[in-house]
């Protein structure tokens, strides 16, 4: 199944349905040790402020000054590697 993006009422944050457990609820912040790779990764995305992984979903959230055009993509890809599309 392929990674869907879906707007959250937050315009900072946009959730990706991956259509698959990924696990326990996890958050991961931005300069905080990050133990996951996929998140190390989504972080290191300019402006990505934090990760949160539960259910089917990940939900990134983002910094004010930051384009969802510049980010939402590149972290489709980034999800789609570990989950599968």
């Amino acid at each position: 199944m392929p990674v869907t993006i879906q707007n959250t009422p937050n315009p900072n944050a946009l959730k990706f349905s991956v259509g698959t457990d990924v696990g326990p609820p996890q958050t991961f912040v931005a300069g905080g040790d990050i133990d996951d790779p996929m998140a190390a990764e989504l972080v290191a995305l300019e402006g990505v402020t934090s990760v949160f992984m539960t259910a089917d979903f990940v939900t990134l959230s983002k910094r004010d000054d930051v384009s969802w055009d510049t980010i939402a993509e590149a972290a489709r890809e980034i999800i789609e590697r570990r989950f599968g599309a």
